[in-house]
């Protein structure tokens, strides 16, 4: 293997365990939580407006990080309106595999809305009050998710339980928001 790819790895690893550092998880007990309690990155996503579907393993147990399945990660939660993808924040991601792992593993998210293009964002916001100017969905920051088998409530409160970003509830659109942001829920 390359001297690039140990670099890329380390700095991934490097991030994530920053992350989940500024979560307010110390830095032993970040690896831990990744090398035991999550120890394999492994998601199910099908992207509900391109019906495309994804099952993928992006980050090993030793902590290497596969950077295509990223890219295709990051191309199924593309913005289906302009087709524009960005690279997610692997914060985001990660959450989704804490609450998949939570779950029994092996579910599949059914993704609303991953990336937002500036240009869909603003006609979203123009339509519904209840879509954030600057939503997180434009930085690659947040994913609108359900899962199948799984109430809304109870993917809510598993999420927040989390306390690792934003968690929006929306029943009546039937879904659950969740974000790499600051903790907070509405």
């Amino acid at each position: 293997m390359s001297d690039h790819y140990f670099s890329r790895r380390g700095f991934l690893r490097a991030s994530l365990l920053g992350v989940l550092c500024l979560r307010g998880i110390g830095s032993a007990l970040a690896t831990e939580f990744l090398e035991e309690s999550y120890p394999v990155g492994r998601l199910s996503l099908r992207n509900i407006h391109t019906g495309e579907h994804l099952s993928v393993t992006y980050r090993t147990p030793d902590g290497e990080v596969d950077l295509d399945a990223l890219n295709s990660i990051n191309w199924l939660l593309r913005c289906h309106f302009t087709n524009q993808h960005t690279e997610m924040d692997l914060a985001v991601i990660e959450y989704l595999n804490m609450v998949d792992k939570e779950l029994g593993g092996g579910r599949e998210f059914r993704i609303i809305s991953g990336y937002r293009s500036p240009e869909y964002n603003r006609i979203l916001s123009e339509h519904n009050g209840a879509v954030a100017k600057q939503s997180l969905h434009m930085e690659g920051k947040a994913i609108d998710i359900t899962v199948p088998g799984v109430s809304l409530a109870v993917l809510r409160d598993l999420a927040a339980g989390f306390r690792c970003g934003g968690v929006g509830y929306y029943p009546r659109s039937g879904f659950v928001h969740l974000d790499s942001g600051r903790f907070r829920t509405w």
